[in-house]
């Protein structure tokens, strides 16, 4: 099968080559939960910030090289094990943490999930890993109440354009921190209720409309005081990432001044062996597609032997919306 590698960590424009290996073996199951896999003929993988961590060696996930990235693919059952609740020819989208910039990939069950007549495969790349850390974040984590106020930072990229429609479909008020025109008119076709520049005055504009309850964060840097700033008594700010580069730090007496707190958000870490709760979400998020909040939006596609361009668009911080190969 076609599929990319990652065959040394010099950075998306070098790292990647496109090669033609055998196919993963389905009836062995996925390492995660031996003999217990589904193996998918993949139409579509996403493309997310940790595979552009993974070519320079930085991410927490280090396998020996080479190997094929790709956390999550939508696609078409070929086969699962037995007494499998997946039956050939299925549509499904599936979280399989490596090898999913391939032909064909294999992903734990309890990972798998039947894919809406709502959505395209493009979308069904783009639903498990963004949406169920939205969900996880929001709601696992940050305890989100129906009328309060979330202001989402990197709100046209995957996790934030994921995170305004789960909060919106959960009756919150929602504040969009953007970069561009471009980026505004993606996070209002998602739901934004508000939108500030995130090279203008956010912070003071923010408290203009009221303050916050919840700030939900993937890029974290320079930014992170004036998220602290903008709470209101009792807001919680949400730690999911650093796609900015910089890991801030906190100056704990901050959080007495308002009675705030910091949160992490470490969705992949939590759930990798809390199989309910991952269904749990499932069910949650097919309800919020089924209102129609959920429609993942889908930005700039590629062909799989383009998966370097595609690397190289998220790493500038270019990307609106979710990545997306093109497979088959």
């Amino acid at each position: 099968m076609r599929a990319i590698q990652i065959t040394e960590l010099t950075g998306p424009a070098t790292a990647l080559k496109l090669v033609d290996i055998a196919e993963p073996d389905g009836a062995a199951g996925h390492p995660m939960t031996p003999g217990s896999g589904v193996l998918i003929d993949v139409t579509a993988a996403g493309v997310a910030f940790p595979e552009v961590l993974q070519t320079r060696g930085l991410y927490q996930v280090k396998p020996d090289l080479p190997f094929v990235p790709g956390a999550e693919v939508a696609g078409v059952v070929r086969s699962a094990t037995a007494g499998s609740a997946f039956e050939p020819g299925q549509r499904v989208a599936a979280f399989c943490m490596l090898g999913g910039f391939a032909e064909v990939a294999v992903a734990a069950e309890h990972f798998t999930f039947a894919l809406p007549d709502e959505l395209d495969f493009a979308q069904g790349a783009a639903l498990v890993l963004n949406y169920h850390t939205a969900h996880f974040s929001l709601v696992h984590r940050g305890k989100l109440r129906e009328g309060e106020t979330v202001l989402v930072h990197g709100a046209a990229g995957g996790v934030g354009t994921a995170s305004i429609q789960v909060a919106k479909g959960l009756g919150a008020r929602t504040i969009a921190v953007v970069s561009s025109d471009q980026k505004e008119a993606v996070a209002r076709e998602c739901g934004a209720d508000e939108v500030v520049r995130s090279d203008g005055p956010w912070k003071d504009e923010v408290l203009a409309l009221g303050g916050v309850d919840m700030v939900l964060d993937p890029v974290g840097g320079d930014r992170f005081t004036d998220s602290l700033r903008s709470l209101k008594e009792d807001g919680r700010v949400i730690v999911v990432g650093f796609t900015g580069g910089s890991i801030p730090e906190v100056k704990v007496n901050r959080l007495l001044l308002n009675n705030t707190a910091v949160i992490g958000a470490g969705w992949g870490a939590s759930v990798l062996d809390k199989p309910d709760l991952v269904a749990q979400t499932g069910d949650a998020i097919n309800d919020l597609i089924e209102k129609g909040f959920v429609r993942p939006p889908v930005g700039s596609r590629f062909a799989l032997e383009d998966a370097a361009a595609a690397l190289e668009l998220i790493d500038s911080r270019g990307a609106t919306g979710k990545v997306v190969l093109d497979v088959a």
